[in-house]
């Protein structure tokens, strides 16, 4: 695949319109900045002789579902590094405050009926995983989505592990950091699904009080009333945010690599 790069203009286009439910396109944003605190510029960390942002962006072009992938960024050293390895980019400006606002704006330079917002920092993203979360936007009532999986023991306390409850209709009716005791947690997976008039909406929300104090901005949603349907998955998400992540995710690739390459060889090269 070629790379590009466009600067956003901030002129809306969207996707399908109110009258049209129907998901015929889709593209996954990978929202990408340099200023993380605890391990500075880590979308640009080596894995196996790739960035970590590679790596993410490979993963989302596998996803059957997924028709296009770009990285929004206000970065110049993201922006040729995405050039130098094959990957398209929606340039926006390096002061917005989220990257959920980065999507956002990114969303308004693109053709989509469904937007994924998929973080930078999964390097062991699955596509399937993607692929399902689309799928429940074969319910036109659908206008944003998230992933959720199973609540290990040793989670349950743990407050960067955020947990979800959901309602009998599979939305979501609790995101919290505290278990509290309550019955029926899931372990919540990070990515979101938006149609692009949801996400424009969502992003033009002030946060509100719980978002602020739990900083869980989904809660923002589920203050306004809006539905957010959760999406069950296998994969668990293994996000990069300190030097001993990444060491980790280096290890797990890595191994996985391996297994692959002991797969092929028995099978003859096949």
């Amino acid at each position: 695949m070629t790379a590009w790069a466009v600067d956003v203009d901030g002129v809306q286009r969207g996707g399908a319109g109110e009258g049209d439910r129907a998901v015929s396109r889709v593209v996954a944003i990978i929202p990408a900045r340099l200023g993380s605190t605890r391990l500075p510029e880590k979308v640009l960390a080596d894995i196996l002789g790739r960035p970590m942002l590679v790596w993410v962006a490979e993963a989302a072009r596998r996803a059957r579902r997924v028709d296009a992938v770009y990285v929004a960024t206000g970065d110049a050293a993201v922006v040729s590094a995405c050039e130098q390895w094959g990957l398209s980019v929606l340039r926006t400006p390096a002061s917005l405050p989220s990257g959920t606002d980065r999507v956002a704006m990114a969303a308004d330079a693109v053709e989509a009926d469904v937007i994924i917002n998929v973080q930078g920092d999964e390097p062991t993203l699955a596509p399937a995983a993607l692929d399902a979360l689309v799928d429940v936007f074969a319910a036109p009532t659908v206008e944003l989505a998230s992933l959720m999986t199973a609540l290990a023991p040793s989670e349950i306390e743990d407050p960067h592990r955020v947990k979800v409850w959901c309602d009998a209709a599979g939305d979501a009716s609790r995101f919290s950091r505290v278990h509290g005791g309550r019955p029926g947690a899931r372990l919540h997976v990070g990515v979101y699904a938006f149609r692009p008039d949801r996400l424009r909406a969502f992003a033009a929300l002030e946060p509100c009080e719980q978002e602020s104090r739990q900083r869980l901005e989904q809660l923002r949603a589920l203050e306004q009333g809006w539905p957010i349907r959760m999406v069950e998955t296998p994969w668990r998400g293994l996000s990069v945010d300190t030097p001993a992540d990444l060491v980790r995710v280096r290890r797990v690739l890595g191994d996985a690599g391996a297994a692959t390459s002991t797969q092929v060889s028995a099978g003859g090269g096949r």
